[in-house]
């Protein structure tokens, strides 16, 4: 079963799509858009070429628990893409990804200028391993 995170930003949203047997995080991307609609589009259209069953969507929430601030523009698009892909979104504490995502790429040498490119799809595989290791238990 693959499944297929997504790391829902302003300009730049990251995909990460798992392998056939749902265990590892294999296929990445990075969808540049800042309209909903079209990001959504883009983002059922990679779902439908890689066959993935299952979708998760990071969720924002600050570091007590609580929704974070941009909690409903989330819930819009997790609502757009279950439109979209005909698959409802799961809901994932995305809590700290990003900052991973940028440790792991300075940790990789990459300078921090570059990190731009490529930060929301290590934010997306840090989503969906987090999501398989969930399944795993």
């Amino acid at each position: 079963m693959r499944i297929m995170a997504v790391d829902y930003g302003d300009a730049r949203t990251g995909v990460a799509i798992s392998d056939a047997t749902g265990l590892l995080a294999g296929f990445t991307t990075v969808v540049h858009g800042r309209k909903a609609e079209q990001v959504a589009a883009r983002v059922a259209e990679l779902a439908r070429q890689h066959g993935v069953e299952e979708l998760v969507l990071g969720f924002p929430r600050n570091m007590d628990g609580s929704e974070g601030a941009r909690a409903d523009l989330y819930r819009a698009f997790a609502a757009l893409l279950a439109r979209e892909t005909g698959l409802e979104p799961v809901l994932w504490d995305e809590r700290r990804t990003t900052v991973e995502a940028h440790a792991i790429l300075h940790g990789t040498g990459k300078k921090m200028k570059d990190h731009r490119k490529n930060v929301d799809a290590v934010a997306a595989s840090l989503i969906l391993e987090g999501y398989l290791t969930f399944r795993k238990r």
